[in-house]
């Protein structure tokens, strides 16, 4: 199939390429021009310089597939693209969208019967080689017409009609906030081998390659923790401060907003914000109130 890439970051740049090796036709765009000659170069995509010039490239129905940051900038491109595209086009956005955006831009583009997908994508820098995992939704004769791109970029059985617009990416945040609960655990339970009195005998690297051995516990996570200790045996080289893509805290919000309770990923959510703080008012309190109560000894601050 010939399609247009829109976004060649990390994720994008290594999608394009695996459909490229799958014999698509990939017409590329991105802000930057540097990497769309360099798409050109290593692997033979069709470069494009504008928005206008990708839907001139295309038959119809055209099917162009954003991999862009989500908020703004999504809106920023559909705005753009709605009046270059034609009834019948598809719009895809694969990045990680809120649902409730999706179904607003699947409205607004079925005012022009322009049709809208969503694609929650995962497998990040390792999609390029063993496939990625995806999660679609919208109209799903659209999505059907879609498959032979879906079943280049993903491994077997790797991907799945969800339903209406909104769905894919629902079930992919719903999967980023699994993650989270994952990989606090994981955490949290190699500090307590690092707290323990054993720990100057571990090698941390051999119990993560271990606990992938029938453990029920293995993971590919384990996998990548596994690489990470055998990099740098006691992650000395890093600072534990850890971001979040968002998913995590609409995850958590559907939670309330639905009343599921979902204390794991809450509490792994708030981990995160904690591992950006050092020496917090809160913490600060809690020391004074020990003095105050019980005359506990607390540290100068200097």
């Amino acid at each position: 199939m010939k399609m247009a890439m829109i976004g060649l970051g990390r994720m994008g740049m290594n999608m394009a390429k695996r459909l490229l090796q799958g014999g698509h036709e990939v017409v590329a765009y991105n802000r930057s021009p540097e990497k769309t000659k360099t798409l050109v170069k290593t692997d033979g995509a069709i470069g494009v310089y504008s928005l206008a010039e990708a839907v001139e490239k295309l038959p119809t129905p055209r099917i162009l597939w954003l991999m862009l940051p989500a908020g703004s900038a999504i809106d920023e491109h559909i705005d753009q693209l709605k009046d270059l595209l034609t009834p019948g086009d598809i719009i895809i956005d694969g990045g990680n969208t809120f649902y409730r955006d999706d179904r607003k831009r699947a409205d607004r583009l079925s005012e022009k019967h322009i049709h809208y997908v969503d694609v929650g994508v995962s497998g990040g820098i390792w999609g390029l080689k063993i496939g990625y995992c995806l999660m679609t939704g919208g109209d799903q004769r659209v999505v059907e017409q879609l498959e032979p791109i879906f079943k280049t970029l993903a491994p077997r059985e790797g991907y799945l009609y969800c339903g209406e617009a909104g769905a894919g990416h629902f079930v992919k945040m719903v999967h980023n906030g699994i993650e989270y609960g994952m990989m606090q655990a994981y955490g949290e339970g190699f500090e307590i081998l690092e707290a323990s009195p054993f720990s100057k005998d571990f090698d941390y690297q051999k119990i993560a390659h271990l606990w992938n051995q029938g453990s029920v516990v293995r993971s590919w996570l384990l996998e990548l923790l596994e690489d990470a200790f055998g990099h740098d045996a006691r992650l000395k080289d890093i600072k534990g401060f850890v971001e979040d893509s968002g998913e995590g805290r609409w995850t958590l919000q559907q939670a309330v907003d639905t009343a599921v309770p979902a204390p794991v990923i809450a509490l792994s959510l708030f981990q995160r914000f904690r591992s950006r703080q050092e020496n917090t008012f809160s913490d600060r309190v809690l020391a004074a109130l020990r003095r105050e109560f019980g005359g506990h000894a607390v540290k100068d601050a200097k």
